[in-house]
């Protein structure tokens, strides 16, 4: 949808949830109320039960939710269908964080559209492409191996504490040129973000963050740096500088996605590494076939979803949807698509190879894609190197968050 990017105005589409909010043109037989991100069952076992969604729901159904009803997608082509069509499946209003409708801004360059998308991507793109993420590979490892000095010879720790948490956020920080001696309060605000579900608290959250943000890029503007901050707060588009609104979105949006996806997906594959002896020792035989190993990981643990508003009415497999509906990729749903992913739920290190859809695709993929794989890359590496056997503690219990990034809430490990 065409949005004036230099005066953001919130988007008129209506917020729907609940039984009683469901549209007319929705068939009966299509409505569901999975408790996806939430209910109990789900929490129990996330990517379990995404797995199983293939038997349980239609490949396109309506989800009702206390949350925001919306039409579920589980299909892997359904889902590169959708995430490759901007036209119809717009990013305008899909990123779920509550704004000011007085002081509201769009979150850059999530929710604009091609052709100026890409421009605000070449901003960074330098910072966060394949040759740029590579300058930070021996950085991480250094980074990696003072975490790991610091537990080894304790023989236990609490994964999510000592490296799950410090080791993304602080190379993201650092990338970002923001204070890594703050990073407990920022995850802080991305956990109260991302997981409380309660939009009093997202709301007061994101004017925290945004009192905080507004402040750092003023300083960038007055002391700038080589960090990305700076880097957006002193850029140009079509010749001209950048809007203090069009900055602070870039920078917010930067700096919510970037503080809890991998965290999440390394406490994920820590525990499957700690619950699988045996495969684990397999990746350590073969080093070589690292990349196909971090991929398929990334495949049976991805950690996010991907909410889009359609704009004109649409068919797809047969479903008619409406323009304003809002439709949900729920991407590990996808990556277990049995259709792409034969026996799905079985860690294959010598899969064929297929797209994996743990970080989107199409022109609203994740800037971070090459970021998060080298760091999970790097980690596996450094952690197995020298911490080869490691379980989890007896007597934990595995407990995750409701919310949009799915991991355990903390692991504790013992070697």
């Amino acid at each position: 949808m065409a949005i004036d990017v230099l005066n953001p105005t919130p988007p008129n589409f209506k917020r729907v949830a609940g039984m009683d909010q469901v549209p007319p043109h929705v068939p009966k037989e299509l409505i569901h109320s999975a408790g996806v991100t939430f209910g109990p069952e789900f929490l129990a076992a996330p990517h379990a039960f995404m797995a199983a969604m293939h038997d349980k729901y239609p490949p396109i159904y309506y989800d009702v939710s206390p949350y925001g009803n919306a039409w579920l997608a589980i299909k892997h082509d359904d889902a590169l269908h959708i995430l490759r069509n901007a036209e119809v499946f717009s990013n305008e209003g899909a990123t779920p964080f509550p704004r000011d409708p007085d002081d509201y801004f769009y979150f850059i360059p999530q929710e604009i559209e091609p052709p100026q998308h890409r421009k605000y991507r070449n901003i960074v793109d330098p910072m966060f492409s394949p040759q740029g993420v590579m300058a930070l590979e021996a950085q991480m490892r250094v980074l990696a191996n003072e975490l790991i000095d610091k537990v080894i010879d304790k023989g236990e720790c609490d994964f999510t504490e000592a490296f799950g948490r410090p080791f993304p956020v602080t190379i993201f920080l650092r990338l970002m040129g923001l204070p890594v001696d703050m990073t407990d309060t920022f995850v802080e605000w991305a956990v109260a973000l991302l997981h409380s579900n309660d939009r009093a608290i997202m709301g007061e959250t994101m004017a925290k963050i945004s009192v905080y943000l507004k402040s750092a890029i003023e300083d960038k503007k007055r002391n700038p740096d080589d960090g990305v901050v700076s880097r957006i707060a002193h850029a140009e588009i079509d010749g001209r500088p950048m809007s203090d609104k069009e900055i602070f979105g870039f920078v917010a949006f930067l700096f919510i996605g970037g503080l809890d996806t991998v965290f999440a997906t390394l406490n994920n594959l820590w525990l499957w590494m700690a619950q699988n002896p045996d495969r684990r020792a397999e990746m350590i035989a073969d080093p070589d076939n690292i990349n196909a190993q971090v991929e398929e990981l990334l495949r049976v643990h991805s950690v996010t979803f991907s909410g889009r508003t359609i704009t004109r009415d649409f068919e797809m497999r047969g479903v008619q949807m409406k323009a304003g509906d809002k439709i949900t990729c729920i991407l590990p749903a996808c990556n277990f698509d049995p259709d792409v992913f034969p026996n799905p739920t079985v860690v294959d290190f010598h899969r064929p190879k297929k797209i994996v859809l743990a970080f989107t695709v199409g022109v609203h993929s994740c800037m971070g894609a090459h970021l998060a794989r080298l760091e999970t890359k790097v980690a596996i590496q450094e952690w197995l190197k020298r911490i080869p056997d490691f379980s989890v503690k007896p007597g934990t219990q595995i407990e995750y968050r409701p919310g949009g990034v799915v991991g355990p809430h903390h692991l504790p490990l013992v070697w």
